[in-house]
């Protein structure tokens, strides 16, 4: 009975101490410091380099495991894998090589700068294992990097994409060569085939979720209120993991793998931050906390060895990031470079990870356990905060809008646009008499092209907009042309239609349909039934705009702690359904919000939110 009293009274400390620390944070005023640094450090106070009040228990020992699976089952979930298709810069960056190619041409090189880099430090006798230490220094984090981006508003430009790219190489590779490298030091034939079969046999699994996601049970389940995707994704982690240490490999390596499968599956914005807000609500904090309650630090600063590391350390990772980053100079200043370099330096949950596994097998003793956990600390804290000084912020990016043929309908549509000025508008016309009819500054922003075919407009980057309006008269031209596109992941596809036939169509694949036709009798019954609420619709000074939330200021964010000024929130779609809004309303990642205000507080309104 004690000793379930004691431990209780350890698990309490932990979780108590990973609910103050958020407080504790913003109440200083401590926002540029990560929640999981300071997690680790209040770790250390109550641990053994400090008041030692955690005591030795199978279920802290438990959680914090859980923790630390379910914290590689989201750096798997982090990476969007189809950010590694070359895509067209909607950011007016200099064209050329593709995203895709820079950022594995700096992937390799920062590993080769890695390499080379840890073996001087073998020369030196800091450290004996080559490969672990070119792993170490290689890797980056992408939980420390993409938050930063997505503050700083990068990742829709050229330069953001080129950063997530190089660090999501490197997130899954590190996993994957240090899997194969643990195989390797076993000398066991055996267990590297096992190894084998494993990616194998996820393959499999993967080809077996992927037919199951997308049948109609699982669609009907996950919709009810049993929260059934969440069951499936815990059963799919959980039975990963069991088979990678079945198998002889690491249970890190499966939870990992685990995250890849659901993120190939794409699962929408709301469901991901569901994941999220369990992990880092709970498990993920008590993880931390025992990291750094376990670190012994007098064993690292009794080591003049050890002492010269952390700072060397730091310098290394910092060198193999910006040697193989001067490739960018071709397309940006110095200061992106040196600033992108920096950020990239940052790492924590791999470096973790990989120093925890090590000590586990042996490999590197507590000294070097602790030292690297000190440096991948010290590179959370010291280097997103050089990057915020360092980087130019970037100008807002207005949304792209191309309008794609020119009629009675879409010319004082883009009159209006361009006299709002909220996008970057570009029109494509065939038609020499719609161009003739066009003013001075909607034909500065006209491409006038022989023939609308898809050939053309591609190389005119017409497709990579993020709406795009096919607004010709011709229903099979815009039919043709919408075989050319997906709606979906952040691009919006507008077809004009007039036929009834096919609208229901490209309505159920993602597509937004519209005609003259359902335009007056839309309007007619609103006439009849709501006046005043198509008089508020057509009123130039302030109208009604959609907005979707892509970023929240904080996990759990209510309608009244977003900076509202002279806009009027109207309803929040959520899904299929919608609510009508007060201040308590919680909001969630990929709610719509319908607002009402003037352009220029609206606009200030979505650069805040996406």
């Amino acid at each position: 009975m004690e000793h379930g009293n004691g431990s209780l009274t350890s698990l309490m400390l932990v979780v108590s101490l990973s609910f103050l620390v958020p407080i504790l944070l913003y109440q200083l005023r401590l926002r540029l410091v990560p929640v999981v640094v300071a997690e680790i450090v209040a770790g250390v106070i109550i641990g053994k380099s400090g008041f030692n009040l955690v005591s030795d228990d199978p279920w802290l020992e438990l959680l914090s495991l859980l923790g630390f699976i379910y914290l590689m089952f989201l750096s798997g979930l982090e990476i969007d894998f189809s950010s590694f298709t070359p895509t067209r810069s909607r950011d007016g960056a200099k064209s050329g090589d593709s995203t895709f190619a820079v950022a594995i041409a700096i992937f390799i090189g920062i590993f080769a700068m890695s390499g080379l880099l840890a073996w001087l430090l073998m020369l030196t006798g800091l450290v004996s294992r080559v490969f672990l230490t070119t792993l170490i220094i290689g890797t980056v984090s992408l939980g420390v990097v993409v938050p930063v981006l997505k503050e700083r508003k990068m990742l829709n430009t050229r330069l953001g994409q080129t950063l997530l790219l190089v660090t999501v190489l490197a997130d899954f590779f590190t996993m994957i060569l240090l899997a194969f490298y643990v195989s390797y030091l076993s000398r066991n034939l055996s267990k590297m085939l096992l190894l084998l079969l494993f990616f194998l046999l996820v393959v499999v699994i993967y080809r077996f979720v992927k037919r199951l996601a997308a049948g109609k049970v699982f669609q009907v389940l996950s919709e009810s209120t049993i929260q059934f995707g969440t069951r499936a994704i815990f059963a799919l982690m959980l039975a990963i993991v069991f088979l990678s240490e079945s198998l002889g490999a690491e249970n890190i390596l499966g939870a990992f793998l685990a995250g890849v499968i659901v993120s190939l599956l794409r699962p929408k914005k709301a469901f991901v931050h569901q994941l999220e807000s369990f992990g880092y609500g709970f498990l993920i904090p008590i993880f931390f906390v025992m990291v750094g309650a376990g670190l012994e630090l007098k064993t690292i600063f009794t080591d003049a060895k050890m002492v010269l590391m952390i700072p060397l350390l730091l310098i290394v990772m910092f060198l193999a990031k910006i040697v193989p980053m001067a490739l960018l100079r071709r397309w940006y200043s110095w200061k992106d470079v040196l600033s992108s370099g920096v950020l990239l330096s940052s790492k924590l949950s791999l470096v973790i990870a990989a120093a925890t596994l090590a000590l586990e097998l042996g490999i590197i003793k507590e000294s070097l356990h602790g030292a690297l956990i000190l440096v991948a600390l010290l590179s959370c804290l010291i280097f997103p905060v050089l990057y915020s000084k360092l980087s130019p912020k970037p100008a807002p990016r207005k949304p792209v809008v191309a309008v794609i043929g020119m009629n009675h309908i879409s010319t004082p549509v883009v009159q209006d646009l361009l006299r709002e000025d909220m996008y970057d508008l570009r029109v494509y016309t065939a038609s020499e008499a719609a161009f003739g009819l066009l003013g001075e500054e909607a034909a500065a922003r006209t491409v006038k092209l022989g023939a609308l075919n898809a050939e053309q407009l591609k190389q005119q980057g017409a497709f990579s907009a993020d709406i795009v309006v096919l607004a010709t008269g011709d229903d099979e031209l815009n039919l043709a042309l919408a075989s050319f596109l997906s709606p979906g992941e952040g691009q919006r596809v507008l077809v004009r239609l007039e036929s009834p036939q096919g609208q229901k169509q490209l309505a159920d694949r993602g597509f937004e349909v519209f005609s003259t036709l359902y335009a007056a009798r839309t309007v007619l019954r609103a006439l009849i039934d709501s006046p005043g609420a198509l008089k508020l619709l057509a009123e130039q000074d302030e109208m009604i705009y959609e907005i979707e939330i892509g970023r929240l200021p904080f996990r759990s964010t209510l309608l009244r702690q977003l900076s509202l000024q002279n806009i009027l929130i109207l309803r929040v779609f959520r899904g299929q359904s919608h609510l009508i809004p007060h201040g308590n309303t919680e909001l969630r990642l990929g709610d719509r919000l319908l607002v009402s205000g003037d352009v220029q507080h609206v606009e200030a309104f979505r650069q805040s939110v996406t």
